[in-house]
C-alpha cells in the first residue's frame, strides 16, 4: 500500500476514458474527450480503453499507477454502483489507497441519455471529468477499521420467513436467538387454508417447519418476548429482551440482526359494512372458515378488491396477493359448492410471475368478474330479510348492476404492524411510504439495510406469498452469514470526522444525527462513534462551523468538484451561444440510482444538467449551493430518495427543510429563488428523474440568463 503520506505530495492523476464498445464510444468523441483529460491539472496520464473493466482495462491502469506513479485515478466509464468497487481493488492491487479512486459516469449520464446530441454527450463528458479530477486532486487516503464478528444471529419473528433464517443459520453452525411476541410460533401461517399452488395445507407446513426448530440446539427460542432496547454495531449488537408474561430482562449478544417481524391484514371498519354486518368478511377471515369447516354454504358470494388499498391517499400501494387470494379462495368455494354463485368485483387483476393459471381455473369454474372503477366503488346495502344488495357500474357494460349476496369477502392488503414501527426507531433503519421496512437497495442489496449487519426478509418488507417470503429468508440468512464465518469485517471508511480548530460545541450534529453517532462532551470535542456512522453526512451539512465534515465528501471536496464545472468560457453567454448549465446533487440510493436506469431505459432529457453524487440529499448544505450560483451555475437541482423512503431515516426531510430556507433567502443575492429546485424520486422512477430534469430545464431557460463570471462578479 502506498504510504498514508502521499496525500501531502503533488496529486499525480490518471485517467482512463472507456469506450465500453459501441456503448460509450458510439455516441461521446472518446478519443477527444481523452486529449483534453490531459490538458487538465494534475492529470500525467490520460488513455481511451475499449472495456476498462476488461482484464485488459484493469492491467493498464495497474501498469499506468506504476509507470508514473500515479497516485490518484479517474476511470470515466458507467455507473459507479456496479463498478466502482471491482476499481477500488484495482488500485489496492497496485499499491494505491482505494480511497484515492474516483469515478466519472459518462455512459447512463452522457451517451445513453443523449444518444441523439453527441456533440452535447461529449462536451458533459468533458465536465463530469473535469468535476472528477478536482475532487480527486483534494482526496486523502482513508483506513477501514476491522470489527470483530459475534458468530451469533438474532431473528426478529417467529413466522415462517424468520423460522426459515433461523434453521439456514443453524445448520451452518451458527447460534440463533428466534424472537416470537406470541405465545408460539407461525405468524401469519397459522391463520391460512391451503397453500397454493400445491394444495398443501398451511398447518402442515408450518408443524414440519416448527419440528425442525425445536429440534436444533443452534436455535434458542424467545417466545412471548418483545425487544425493548437495541445498542452496538455489526459484530456487537446488545439486545434486551423484555418477556411479557413477566417482568424478566434478558441481554443477549449478537452479530447480525434479521427483521422477520411479518404483516398484518388491514381491518376495513369503514368500509362496506365491515365489522356492523355478520356476512361481511375478509379473505382471511374466509380462510379461516373453510380451515375449520365452519362456513355455512352460501348461494351467491360477492368479492370486491382492493378494500383499503391503491386509494389516492393513504394506502397508495397495491399489496400484490390480493388479487391471487381472492381467486385461489373463489375456486375453493366453487370445488366445495359447485353450484356456488361467485363474482369477483375488481379495478383490474394483478396475476404477477406465473399466476396467471389461478385466473383460468377460476374463469373455467364460473367465477364471474366485473370490473369498476375506483371514482364509482361498489355501494352495499342491508335488505330486510337479512341478505346484501351490492350496487356496481359494470365498466364493460356502461351500466350500473344489482347482485344480490348473502356473503361478501373483502380483499384488504397487509399492512406494517405498531410493533414494527416501534422496532425500526429501535434498530435505527427506515421505513418506505408505505410504512414497511426499505431495504437498501432494490437491486445491488434487495435484502440489507443501510445499517450494516441488519437483514430483511418476508412480508415486513412488502406484501408478498409464503413461498417468496422463504426464498428471501433464505438469501437474508446467506448475507447474515457471511461476516459471521469470516469472524470479522472491514468497517467502510466514509465517516463523520470532527476539526477540532474550527468546533464551537454547539452540538449541532449530535441533534441531527438519527444514528447516535455522534456523543455530545461538555468538556472537549463531539466524538463520532464510528461503528455507528452511516456516512449521510447529515450533521456535516448541518454544522454551523464547518468542524464536522464527512470523509471522501469533506466541504473542500464538493466545493473544488463544483467550482471545476464552471471554469468555462463567460464570454459566449454574451453572444447568445451559451446554453445554461444546473449543477444537479443526486443521493447515492435513489435519485443517482434513477438518473441510471433514465440511462438504462434511454429516457432522453436536455443534456444541461452535470450530476454530482452525494451519499444523502442531507449532504448538500448551503455552502455549496451558495458556491454553485456564484461560480456560474444557471440553476441547482439537489435531488433525493421519496419522503419516507430515506436510507438514513430523515436525510432529505432535512435536505427539503434546507432548500426551503434557501429559496427564500438566495433572493437577497440576486439569485431568483426559481433557480434552485428540489425533487425526490425512487430507484425505480427512471422517467420520473428525466421528467424533473427536463421540467427545471425548461424552468431555467424562461428565466433571463444569469450573467456571472468564475469570480462570482455579475457581467457588465
Amino acid at each position: 500500500m502506498i504510504p498514508m503520506a502521499v496525500d501531502e505530495l503533488e496529486p499525480r492523476i490518471g485517467v482512463f476514458v472507456c469506450r465500453c464498445g459501441f456503448n460509450i464510444g458510439g455516441v461521446v468523441d472518446v478519443p477527444s474527450v481523452a486529449e483534453y483529460s490531459k490538458t487538465l491539472p494534475h492529470v500525467i496520464v490520460a488513455e481511451e480503453n475499449m472495456y476498462t473493466c476488461s482484464s485488459a482495462g484493469l492491467d493498464s491502469i495497474k501498469k499506468q499507477i506504476s509507470q508514473f506513479k500515479l497516485n490518484r485515478v479517474i476511470v470515466a466509464s458507467c455507473t459507479p454502483a456496479t463498478h466502482e468497487s471491482l476499481f477500488q481493488r484495482t488500485c489496492e492491487e497496485a499499491g494505491l489507497n482505494k480511497y484515492f479512486f474516483e469515478m466519472a459516469n459518462i455512459r447512463e449520464h452522457c451517451s445513453w441519455v443523449h444518444m441523439h446530441l453527441p456533440e452535447a454527450a461529449t462536451e458533459k463528458a468533458k465536465d463530469l471529468i473535469r468535476m472528477a479530477v478536482a475532487k480527486a486532486a483534494n482526496l486523502e487516503p482513508q483506513t477501514e477499521n476491522e470489527l470483530e464478528i459475534t458468530p451469533s444471529s438474532l431473528v426478529i419473528g417467529g413466522g415462517i420467513s424468520g423460522i426459515t433464517a433461523a434453521v439456514s443459520l443453524a445448520r451452518q453452525g451458527f447460534k440463533v436467538h428466534l424472537i416470537e411476541k406470541e405465545t408460539e410460533l407461525g405468524g401469519m401461517l397459522r391463520k391460512l387454508y391451503r397453500l397454493q399452488p400445491t394444495e398443501r395445507e398451511a398447518d402442515k407446513i408450518l408443524s414440519e417447519a416448527i419440528a425442525t426448530v425445536k429440534a436444533h440446539s443452534n436455535i434458542h427460542v424467545h417466545t412471548s418476548t418483545s425487544i425493548s432496547q437495541v445498542s452496538g454495531f455489526i459484530g456487537n449488537f446488545k439486545v434486551n429482551l423484555q418477556s411479557s408474561s413477566s417482568d424478566q430482562t434478558e441481554q443477549i449478544k449478537v452479530g447480525t440482526i434479521i427483521v422477520a417481524t411479518g404483516a398484518e391484514v388491514f381491518k376495513p371498519l369503514d368500509y362496506y359494512e365491515y365489522g356492523k354486518n355478520q356476512k361481511v368478511i375478509t379473505q382471511l377471515e374466509l380462510e379461516q372458515l373453510l380451515k375449520g369447516g365452519n362456513l355455512k354454504k352460501p348461494e351467491r358470494v360477492v368479492m370486491i378488491q382492493c378494500v383499503g388499498s391503491r386509494e389516492k391517499t393513504g394506502r397508495t400501494y397495491c399489496s400484490r396477493i390480493c388479487c391471487q387470494v381472492a381467486l385461489c379462495n373463489a375456486s375453493q368455494l366453487k370445488k366445495l359448492y359447485p353450484d356456488v354463485n361467485v363474482t369477483v368485483l375488481l379495478r383490474d387483476l394483478q396475476t404477477y410471475g406465473e399466476n396467471e393459471h389461478f385466473y383460468t381455473e377460476a374463469r373455467k369454474n364460473y367465477v364471474t368478474f366485473i370490473r369498476y372503477d375506483q371514482n364509482r366503488p361498489p355501494k352495499v346495502t342491508a335488505n330486510p330479510d337479512g341478505s346484501l344488495l351490492v350496487t356496481v357500474y359494470d365498466l364493460y357494460l356502461g351500466a350500473e348492476i344489482e347482485l344480490e349476496s348473502d356473503l361478501l369477502v373483502l380483499s384488504t392488503p397487509l399492512v406494517q404492524h405498531e410493533d414494527g414501527e416501534k422496532l425500526a426507531s429501535q434498530l435505527k433503519v427506515p421505513l418506505g411510504a408505505d410504512k414497511f421496512f426499505f431495504e437498501a437497495h432494490p437491486k445491488l442489496k434487495p435484502v440489507e439495510f443501510a445499517s450494516e449487519g441488519i437483514y430483511i426478509c418476508g412480508t415486513a418488507h412488502g406484501p408478498k406469498t409464503v413461498s417468496e417470503s422463504i426464498s428471501q429468508a433464505y438469501a437474508t440468512a446467506a448475507k447474515a452469514s457471511i461476516p459471521m464465518a469470516v469472524g470479522k469485517i472491514k468497517s467502510g471508511a466514509v465517516k463523520a470526522t470532527v476539526i477540532k480548530e474550527k468546533c464551537v460545541n454547539c452540538d449541532a450534529c449530535v441533534v441531527s444525527c438519527a444514528f447516535n453517532a455522534i456523543e455530545a462532551s461538555p468538556f472537549g470535542l463531539p466524538r463520532v462513534i464510528e461503528a455507528n456512522c452511516k456516512g449521510c453526512g447529515v450533521c456535516a451539512a448541518e454544522c454551523p462551523t464547518g468542524a464536522m465534515q464527512l470523509k471522501q465528501f469533506k466541504d473542500d471536496q464538493i466545493t473544488a468538484a463544483i467550482k471545476a464545472l464552471f471554469k468555462r468560457d463567460a464570454p459566449a453567454r454574451l453572444e447568445g451561444s451559451y446554453k445554461p448549465v444546473i449543477l444537479g446533487f443526486a443521493c447515492q440510493w435513489c435519485s443517482y440510482a434513477a438518473a441510471d436506469l433514465a440511462g438504462v431505459s434511454r429516457i432522453q432529457y436536455p443534456p444541461n444538467v452535470r450530476i454530482l453524487r452525494v451519499p444523502c440529499s442531507g449532504r448538500v448544505d448551503v455552502g455549496h449551493v451558495v458556491t454553485a450560483f456564484q461560480s456560474g451555475a444557471d440553476g441547482v437541482i439537489i435531488t433525493g430518495c421519496l419522503i419516507g423512503d430515506c436510507h438514513y431515516i430523515d436525510g432529505n426531510l432535512k435536505a427539503l427543510e434546507r432548500a426551503d430556507i434557501l429559496k427564500k433567502s438566495i433572493g437577497a443575492l440576486g439569485i431568483d429563488p426559481k433557480r434552485l429546485e428540489i425533487g425526490f424520486a425512487s430507484s425505480s422512477e427512471g422517467q420520473k428523474f428525466a421528467a424533473m430534469m427536463t421540467d427545471f430545464v425548461k424552468q431555467i431557460e424562461a428565466l433571463s440568463p444569469k450573467q456571472w463570471t468564475q469570480e462570482g462578479k455579475e457581467l457588465v
